[in-house]
């Protein structure tokens, strides 16, 4: 096992670069909340310090259950460098990825994932009960080249989504 851990950071002292670049994938969700068929869930793909892949979640828009804004801006950039790794790349993302897009920046070999929102800022049923959160994925998968960055921006991130203490009928759950 590895010695990783998840930090978390309060926005006033997160890294202006870190600042920077969340605010672009508010930006970004900004756009998933106005476009027909996407949802407010925005991602930015820096290597190197230049944005590589961006995006927000297109999942109904494209019928593709997969085409969450991390897998969305992990393709575009992957697709603009012409490879199939991000070995060094930072994604950031204004809601902590779920298991899937975890593991799809594990395969891309991401090294740092920041996000704003996190599971305890948002309604539960963006988690399935069952669902694992990215530090699990991550430690299981013995990666001890990827770090975690949770809670910038997140009083900016947060209000894209339903709040915790929501009152949500069933039927109206995004993940149910």
């Amino acid at each position: 096992m590895n010695d990783f851990a998840v930090a978390s950071v309060a926005s006033g002292d997160a890294d202006p670069a870190d600042i920077g670049y969340m605010q672009r994938a508010l930006g970004w969700a900004k756009k998933g909340e106005a476009a027909d068929g996407a949802s407010p869930i925005g991602c930015v793909i820096v290597l190197d310090g230049k944005i590589v892949g961006e995006g927000y979640n297109e999942t109904e828009m494209r019928h593709d259950p997969t085409a969450h804004a991390e897998i969305v801006s992990i393709r575009r950039a992957c697709e603009s460098l012409g490879q199939d790794e991000l070995r060094g790349a930072t994604l950031y993302t204004t809601l902590q990825p779920c298991g899937m897009c975890s593991m799809a920046s594990i395969w891309a070999k991401i090294g740092r994932i920041v996000y704003g929102a996190g599971r305890e800022d948002v309604h539960e049923m963006y988690f399935e009960e069952r669902d694992r959160s990215t530090v699990d994925y991550i430690l299981d998968a013995y990666k001890d080249d990827i770090t975690l960055l949770g809670g910038v921006l997140a009083d900016e991130c947060a209000p894209f989504y339903v709040g915790p203490d929501e009152v949500v009928p069933i039927q109206d759950q995004v993940n149910r």
